[in-house]
C-alpha cells in the first residue's frame, strides 16, 4: 500500500474566517520538502472582490509575488456566488524557502469566508518504518 501520510506535510497560512479587508497570511517554511501547493478553501461570499496572491521569500520577512512562470494553475479571484464555495489549488515551482498566501480585497462590507494552507510534498527525508 502507498503511504502518502509520511510523504506530505501542511501548514496553515490563513485561518478560516470571514474577511472584508486585504491581508497577508503567515509564511510557511518549505524546509525538508521539494514541492508546495497553496490550497485555498472558500465558503460563502457576500460582496467584494477577493484577489489571491502567492508570495515567496528568502527570509520569512520580505515577501514578493511569485512570477507566473513559477506557478501551476491560476490564482483565484472570488467576486460572485459562482466563484465561492470552492477549493482552489495553485502549485509552486520556485526555490525560495518560505511561501504564503495573500489576498487583496476591494469593495467588501461583509466580504467572504475563506482560509488557506500550504501543502508540502516530496519530503527529502522519510521516517524509518
Amino acid at each position: 500500500m502507498r503511504d502518502i501520510y509520511n510523504d506530505v506535510g501542511f501548514s496553515q497560512s490563513f485561518a478560516p474566517a470571514a474577511r472584508n479587508a486585504s491581508a497577508n497570511g503567515t509564511g510557511v517554511g518549505l524546509n525538508g520538502f521539494e514541492g508546495a501547493v497553496a490550497v485555498i478553501g472558500v465558503g460563502a461570499w457576500t460582496d467584494g472582490t477577493h484577489t489571491f496572491d502567492i508570495q515567496d521569500s528568502d527570509d520569512n520577512s520580505t515577501f514578493a509575488s511569485v512570477a507566473a512562470g513559477l506557478l501551476q494553475g491560476t490564482k483565484p479571484v472570488v467576486s460572485s456566488a459562482g466563484t465561492a464555495s470552492k477549493t482552489y489549488k495553485v502549485g509552486y515551482l520556485g526555490r525560495k524557502p518560505y511561501l504564503r498566501v495573500a489576498v487583496t480585497v476591494a469593495g467588501a462590507t461583509t466580504g467572504a469566508v475563506y482560509g488557506a494552507s500550504v501543502l508540502l510534498g516530496h519530503a527529502a527525508t522519510k521516517p524509518v518504518a
